[in-house]
């Protein structure tokens, strides 16, 4: 005689594995699948009509990690999101306290700071082109009202990126603002209350209770921004192209480019592997380090 209780645990298993089915077969075929054949691509060259490819093993990483050019958009990479990353989470936090605040036209603000989010890529890249046009932009004319030389902000290896930079910090900040005024509405009254009773100052009550309630968004946040800093390239085809001499040439630019420019797939697959590894050593870094340091409850 079958046991129930097996029968009851096999009928969960089943129904359980029913409801991961989508969502597993679509992870499956856009994430796992695609990972696997970039890894693959990445051990062949690159195959011509007289020359078809063959296996190479590691030799395209190695090519990598020999030209200089990798090496130069890495670096402009790393620096993009060292800035990006911490600027916009914490104008992000200052924005979410500021419009969660009882202050005149709060929905105003609110509206006012989320509205770069909704705006198209390409149509926000247009808008802070006029903002940088040489001579004509508002930039310079604000700087020419106070007798500034005119700047090339976009056209000189010393300014473009960090116009990128200001570009992407807009962006998003008012996009994170979300998560931290949506978490900042979870925080009961009460702590606000005995913290007044207690005599504690409003950076004392934000210090020692508001950030540590938001530590678990904060988490979420920096993996999202982690993710949007190797991932930006509609800005730098309008803006740069990834120049000037490859000062704006961030990572996935420089994957397009080397897929669809030179047709180099083992190349880019090369850069998109090390990307992803070094993207999962992030996560590992996150579960195994910040997630044991944040409290969720």
């Amino acid at each position: 005689m079958t046991d129930p209780h097996s029968l009851e645990r096999r009928r969960r298993a089943i129904h359980g594995w029913l409801l991961l089915s989508p969502a597993l077969a679509m992870l499956s075929i856009f994430a796992l699948y695609p990972s696997v054949a970039t890894l693959v691509t990445s051990l062949w060259s690159r195959g011509t009509r007289r020359k078809p490819s063959e296996f190479v093993g590691l030799e395209n990483y190695q090519f990598l990690f020999d030209d200089p050019t990798f090496w130069h958009v890495a670096w402009n990479n790393f620096l993009y999101a060292a800035v990006t990353i911490p600027a916009s989470i914490t104008l992000a936090l200052v924005m979410a306290l500021w419009a969660n605040a009882k202050i005149p036209a709060r929905s105003f603000i609110r509206t006012a700071y989320f509205t770069p989010t909704v705006l198209p890529m390409i149509a926000a890249a247009n808008l802070w082109l006029f903002f940088f046009t040489p001579s004509f932009g508002i930039l310079n004319q604000i700087g020419g009202a106070f007798g500034a030389a005119p700047v090339n902000w976009l056209g000189q290896p010393e300014t473009a990126l960090w116009s990128i930079c200001v570009v992407t910090i807009w962006k998003e900040a008012g996009f994170f603002m979300i998560f931290y005024l949506a978490a900042l509405q979870t925080i009961p009254p009460d702590l606000k209350e005995a913290a007044d009773i207690e005599g504690a100052s409003r950076w004392t009550y934000t210090r020692r209770i508001v950030l540590p309630l938001l530590m678990p968004t904060t988490v979420f946040i920096l993996v999202n921004a982690m993710i949007n800093s190797v991932k930006l390239i509609d800005h730098l085809f309008i803006l740069t192209k990834g120049g000037p001499s490859d000062s704006t040439k961030l990572i996935l630019y420089y994957i397009w480019e080397n897929a669809f420019s030179y047709f180099d797939r083992p190349t880019a697959a090369a850069i998109t592997t090390l990307v992803l590894g070094v993207l999962g050593a992030l996560a590992a870094f996150q579960f195994l380090v910040l997630d044991r340091r944040t409290h969720y409850r």
